[in-house]
C-alpha cells in the first residue's frame, strides 16, 4: 500500500467506509470513480473508461462525471438498483496544506431521494424497513417525497406469505431487514425474486437498544408509545436512524 498515491490513498480509505456504494469522489470540476466503482458506472452510465496513474503497476480504471451534471447520472444509478456516496472537497484547494480534505456528505439509495426531478409523480417511492423475530414480523414504510410514515406488525400463521401481501402494497424501491432476516436465506430468496427493490442489512443494535422508542416519542409524541407493537416500534427506530445517516 506504501506505493499507492496519497490521493489514491485517501479515496481508498473513504471507500472502506463506504463498500456498498458507488462512491462519487470529487476531483476539481468532476466526481470520479475508480476500479470496480469505474467499471460499473462505465457499464451502466455508458460513459469511457480510462485509466489514472496511481502508484501501482498498473493504472486505476477511471471514469468521471461532470458535478454541475451529477444529478441525473446519480438518478440513473439509482433506477439501476445502487446506492451513491457523494464524496466532497470540503476545504479550499488553494488552502490547503497537501491533499485537500475530502468527506462523504450524502449517500443517496432508491428509498431516500428527495429531488422530484428524479422521481415518478404518478407514484410512491417506498422505502420500506422490516424486523423480524421468529416468526413475527414489525414493518414500517416511509415516502419521504410525501412525509407518509406508516408501520404494522405481523403475528405467527403464515406470517411471511402475510408479510409479502403487506410489502406489496408498497412496491417499495428499497428494503431494509435486521440480521435474522438475513440469515433466513429462504426468506431472502422469495423476497428478492417478489421484489425489485434494493436491499440492505441494518445493524441489530439499531433494532433493539437501551433507547428504543426514543426516536418515534421525538418524532411522532410520547401518546404514539401507548398503542404501538414491540416489533413495529423496532422497524420504526431502524427506520428513523437509517434516514438520519
Amino acid at each position: 500500500m506504501s506505493a499507492i498515491t496519497p490521493m489514491m490513498q485517501q479515496y481508498l480509505e473513504i471507500k472502506e467506509q463506504y463498500d456498498d456504494c458507488i462512491l462519487f469522489f470529487r476531483l476539481g470540476d468532476f466526481y470520479e470513480m475508480f476500479f470496480s466503482d469505474a467499471e460499473i458506472a462505465s457499464r451502466e452510465l455508458e460513459i469511457t473508461l480510462t485509466g489514472r496513474d496511481c502508484g501501482l503497476e498498473e493504472r486505476a480504471p477511471m471514469c468521471g462525471v461532470p458535478f454541475h451534471a451529477a444529478d441525473s447520472y446519480i438518478a440513473r444509478l439509482i433506477s439501476k438498483g445502487y446506492k451513491v456516496a457523494i464524496c466532497e472537497q470540503v476545504e479550499d484547494p488553494s488552502q490547503a496544506k497537501g491533499i485537500v480534505k475530502r468527506e462523504v456528505v450524502r449517500v443517496v439509495t432508491p428509498g431516500t431521494i428527495t429531488d422530484l426531478s428524479q422521481l415518478d409523480d404518478k407514484k410512491n417511492n417506498y422505502l420500506v424497513c422490516i424486523y423480524n423475530y421468529i416468526d413475527c414480523y414489525g414493518l414500517a414504510a416511509v415516502d419521504l417525497s410525501t412525509g407518509e410514515f406508516l408501520s404494522t406488525y405481523i403475528d405467527s400463521g403464515n406470517s411471511f406469505n402475510k408479510l409479502l401481501d403487506e410489502i406489496a402494497k408498497y412496491a417499495p424501491s428499497e428494503i431494509i431487514v435486521n440480521q435474522a432476516f438475513i440469515d433466513d436465506k429462504d426468506s431472502i430468496e422469495k423476497l428478492r425474486s417478489r421484489f425489485n427493490s434494493y436491499l440492505s442489512e441494518f445493524d441489530e443494535g439499531l433494532f433493539i437498544n437501551e433507547n428504543t422508542g426514543i426516536k418515534v416519542a421525538e418524532k411522532f409524541g410520547q401518546e404514539v408509545l401507548e398503542g404501538i407493537n414491540i416489533y413495529s416500534l423496532r422497524a420504526c427506530e431502524a427506520l428513523l436512524e437509517y434516514l438520519h445517516q
